[in-house]
């Protein structure tokens, strides 16, 4: 999969809508420990006015809920805030959610339909208590283009978004 995200990433930085970035976009992640950018591909879906990504890799523990992330989305840079969801009944709505709106996300996940249409209900359970969670990705409310990069103390300034609950400004 390292192999393939290498092309991925060079695709979905095009400033243009590809159909490859109809399911596919470009997380910008700031590393927890390193303090270093990370691009990742991701796979998503919209519901609702979100997206929704399943987060089974590594990259996800860079994420805390409510801390704006830059998203090359459709060719365009867009900022939005993770919310992480990790309560069973709602991971297995919104993994079918996206496995109807994208079959093939279901054989990167592992997470076999059980009897009645439904999700395996012990494999959801094994792979949440591993640290799965399904990301649903709340674009900021203003439609600010994302600039700079995460970490780059001009970028929440320049979006020009306001603080986030707490008086914090996000970012």
């Amino acid at each position: 999969m390292r192999l393939l995200n290498v092309p991925m990433r060079l695709l979905l930085r095009l400033p243009l809508r590809t159909p490859l970035s109809e399911r596919l976009m470009l997380v910008f992640l700031v590393g927890r420990r390193s303090g270093k950018i990370y691009r990742q591909p991701v796979s998503y879906v919209t519901d609702a006015g979100t997206l929704l990504t399943p987060a089974g890799g590594r990259w996800r523990l860079n994420l805390v809920a409510g801390n704006a992330v830059r998203l090359r989305l459709c060719g365009e840079n867009r900022l939005a805030y993770p919310e992480l969801i990790s309560e069973p009944g709602e991971v297995e709505r919104l993994l079918l959610l996206i496995f109807a709106a994208n079959p093939r996300a279901a054989s990167f996940v592992g997470i076999p339909r059980g009897p009645g249409g439904g999700l395996d209900r012990a494999r959801l359970e094994q792979a949440l208590a591993y640290g799965f969670r399904v990301v649903r990705w709340h674009l900021d409310e203003h439609g600010q283009r994302a600039r700079g990069l995460p970490g780059d103390p001009g970028t929440v300034a320049a979006a020009g978004l306001p603080p986030r609950p707490g008086g914090e400004r996000a970012l």
